[in-house]
């Protein structure tokens, strides 16, 4: 992780050192032009080219560093803040691309692979399919599965399919909320969400519906996370992680040793 922020560090500082040389060998000779054409006599005694030569000479050789000066700064700023434009740009597309290649995998491929490091399935959101009822508790089992897909580098969530991959549906949840529908569904996720594991995390998941014979699927995509995802369980933080086809826990000495591996 640190080489990862040395080397954004150094993508920064190179876009600022762009931008300054830019400044000094292209906005000041550009602006000495608009200068020789608004201001300079034009008796002939020096051409545009000689007179933006000189200017690019002096400034150079430092007989006009207050100018030069000037001119770092201002294309510095620039280069700076192009580059950020650029990576949040970057970014983004990056975000798309990978929601992209997730949406084209087939739902029906996902289904019959079955659960894996990368890949859950959960019945319900709160209704108990055994007991016939709803139970608030069936959400500490989606929310750790999310925390622990944020906590390592990502997966799918399927909700509405039971362990050997068939259909439940969603239309019991449905019935549970003030929006009986889809769009409900995905509040009531994003509330759990935000309220137990941070606000901050909501951008990092994205929901798509499928229906399949009449019944709803959410599927619920979840980037990694930037920092680590704790859960509350019985009144203290815990560190979840994704490991083969399961989520699990952390210890103490886990938990420090990972966060120093992934985060610090």
């Amino acid at each position: 992780m640190v080489g990862v922020y040395k080397s954004r560090l150094f993508r920064h500082l190179a876009s600022i050192v762009f931008g300054a040389l830019c400044g000094v060998m292209l906005i000041q000779p550009v602006n000495d032009m608009v200068i020789y054409h608004l201001y300079e006599s034009h008796d002939g005694s020096i051409t545009q080219w000689q007179f933006i030569y000189q200017g690019l000479v002096k400034s150079l050789t430092g007989q006009t560093y207050k100018k030069t000066l000037y001119y770092i700064l201002v294309g510095g700023v620039i280069g700076g803040l192009f580059g950020l434009a650029f990576r949040v740009l970057r970014a983004k597309l990056e975000t798309i691309e990978s929601l992209n290649q997730e949406l084209g995998k087939d739902l029906a491929s996902l289904l019959s692979q079955g659960e894996g490091p990368k890949l859950e399935f959960k019945s319900s959101f709160r209704w108990d399919l055994r007991e016939q009822r709803a139970n608030k508790k069936l959400e500490l089992v989606i929310l750790k599965t999310i925390a622990g897909f944020m906590n390592s580098k990502g997966g799918t969530l399927l909700i509405g399919v039971n362990d050997e991959g068939g259909i439940t549906g969603l239309q019991p949840d449905y019935a549970l909320l003030k929006k009986s529908d889809a769009d409900g569904f995905e509040q009531a996720v994003v509330t759990v969400v935000s309220t137990n594991l941070g606000a901050d995390l909501c951008p990092y998941l994205h929901t798509v519906f499928h229906a399949i014979d009449g019944r709803d699927i959410c599927r619920i995509i979840i980037k990694a996370a930037p920092r680590p995802v704790y859960l509350n369980r019985e009144g203290a933080p815990r560190l979840y992680l994704r490991t083969g086809g399961g989520t699990r826990d952390m210890n103490i000495q886990e938990a420090t040793e990972y966060i120093k591996g992934r985060w610090s």
